[in-house]
């Protein structure tokens, strides 16, 4: 039956009043429990009832309908009522899983059976860890928009300080300015105040001390009251453990993140293939490259169930702060030439460092990269022979699987929409997204399209090691399950 005008906007109306009561109950969850509610990793935290609904219809190119907010309004008014300890929820998961295995029990039954661990748990705060940003440059101003969004409670990773060169007189005030407004991924969600006499910046009531030094190994932290710091030097200038052991050297220091690959015998950490190498001993360790930890996912799936025997990473990636805009001097081959009027042929190491975190891989990749004239989000092409044959709507079903019911489902996200280019990926929390419609297999050669932000997927990469270096990350609910056998080769994926 046609809807009417009239009842359509009253359908409307009807989830704007939903929508809106839901905004109180995911803020309490977050305030007094240390609770995240997303929907399918899309975070509900302080966004608007409009976002809301967005977010619900969004949740079509997942599960191939719209998400109810008839049905995700209760569950989130009976996970208000378990008193839960802290942990990440999605409740859109939730209520799949009730709808396919609730097996005849209320709700309330489903909930308390699956979430038995955190119910009755309230007042349970985790371990906080006090972070230091050493650089404050692109990764390290989404690093500080992340752990300002995570700050909950109070507990869990506490962003206390930024060590940086001072620029100018008026250095605090344009750090604080780079902070609130960024080109690419818009305001920062919140209020800023700076206070000049004491060299803090306060976000969202999240203090932070801005201290200026030119040398890691000098500083006394403690003297700010940090101490036992995870520091993360998002600077690039060292990358082997002598140069990043300096840090180590400050009073309050007790372990250090590299935003960047490390060279020698440093781990290099791909959250979701490797996290589970990480030893309480473990001082220092990178967190890889934004390219390394966008392909090895995909490609240990890949990996998992075909079988790799050699492939090609070609990634077309985004230009970055070290290259020039107009034409000058570079040490690098080519980099000199100007990045937004060029693409520009440049050398990686993201094929060989996929085989640090994923050593069955080692000598059967290679790589290469084009950077081309746009400021974020990056492709990467992956040319692979597989050792068993599969066709292109075998593949898919299964990375969408992986993207919906694995161990993988932070890292692979799935998406096949006709119309989808660059500036949609900006600011996905996934490291990467493969692009089903444009995926070839020919028997046993693949080739895959990874779309990946460049930034912001890996601050999020980046925040999961520091969480697991720290131990203070909270559990996720639903518990990821097996991957489920593929859909028929009919059936139809991700709606636009």
């Amino acid at each position: 039956m046609l809807q009417t005008s009239d009842s359509c906007l009253n359908a409307w109306m009807s989830r704007e009043a939903l929508a809106e009561a839901m905004i109180p109950v995911i803020g309490r969850l977050y305030r007094d429990n240390n609770v995240v509610i997303n929907i399918h990793g899309r975070r509900l935290i302080n966004k608007s009832t409009m976002n809301i609904l967005k977010v619900h219809r969004f949740a079509r190119r997942i599960s191939k309908e719209e998400l109810r907010l008839e049905e995700t309004a209760p569950v989130l008014n009976n996970l208000a009522r378990l008193q839960l300890g802290p942990a990440e929820i999605d409740i859109a998961r939730l209520n799949e899983k009730f709808k396919e295995e609730g097996c005849g029990s209320t709700l309330d039954e489903f909930l308390r059976a699956e979430l038995a661990e955190i119910v009755g748990q309230r007042g349970d705060n985790y371990a906080s860890t006090d972070v230091v940003l050493y650089g404050f440059g692109r990764i390290g101003r989404l690093l500080a928009r992340l752990l300002i969004e995570k700050s909950g409670g109070g507990h869990g990773l506490r962003l206390r300080a930024i060590v940086v060169r001072r620029g100018s007189d008026n250095d605090l005030a344009k750090r604080a300015s780079l902070l609130r407004r960024d080109s690419i991924h818009g305001s920062f969600e919140g209020t800023i105040r700076i206070n000049e006499a004491a060299n803090t910046i306060t976000a969202n009531g999240v203090q932070i001390q801005v201290i200026y030094s030119d040398n890691p190994g000098t500083i006394d932290y403690t003297a700010y009251g940090i101490d036992n710091a995870l520091v993360v030097d998002n600077t690039g200038r060292w990358r082997d453990a002598d140069g990043l052991s300096q840090h180590l050297l400050s009073n309050g220091v007790a372990r250090v993140l590299l935003t960047a690959p490390g060279t020698g015998e440093l781990k290099n950490i791909v959250h979701g293939i490797n996290h589970g190498t990480i030893e309480a001993s473990d001082q220092i360790v990178s967190a890889a490259s934004c390219t390394t930890n966008a392909v090895t996912p995909v490609l240990k799936a890949i990996h998992d169930k075909f079988g790799v025997i050699h492939g090609h990473v070609e990634t077309v990636h985004s230009f970055t702060n070290d290259q020039n805009l107009t034409d000058n001097f570079h040490n690098g081959e080519r980099r000199g030439r100007s990045a937004a009027l060029n693409m520009v042929i440049t050398e990686t190491g993201a094929a060989q460092a996929v085989a640090k975190a994923l050593p069955e891989l080692r000598g059967r990749l290679t790589g290469s990269s084009i950077r081309v004239p746009t400021p974020d989000v990056s492709l990467a092409i992956l040319n692979l022979g597989l050792e068993n044959g599969t066709t292109k709507d075998e593949v898919n079903n299964y990375l969408r699987e992986k993207s919906l019911h694995s161990d993988l489902r932070q890292q692979i996200d799935y998406i096949d929409s006709p119309e989808v280019v660059s500036t949609d990926f900006v600011g996905s929390r996934y490291t990467g997204i493969v692009d089903g419609l444009a995926t070839v297999s020919t028997g046993k050669n693949l080739v895959l399209y990874v779309w990946y932000d460049n930034e912001f997927g890996y601050s999020c990469q980046v925040l999961r090691v520091m969480e697991e270096m720290t131990g203070v990350h909270r559990p996720t609910f639903p518990k990821a399950s097996r991957v489920r056998e593929p859909m028929s080769a009919h059936a139809t994926l991700g709606a636009v």
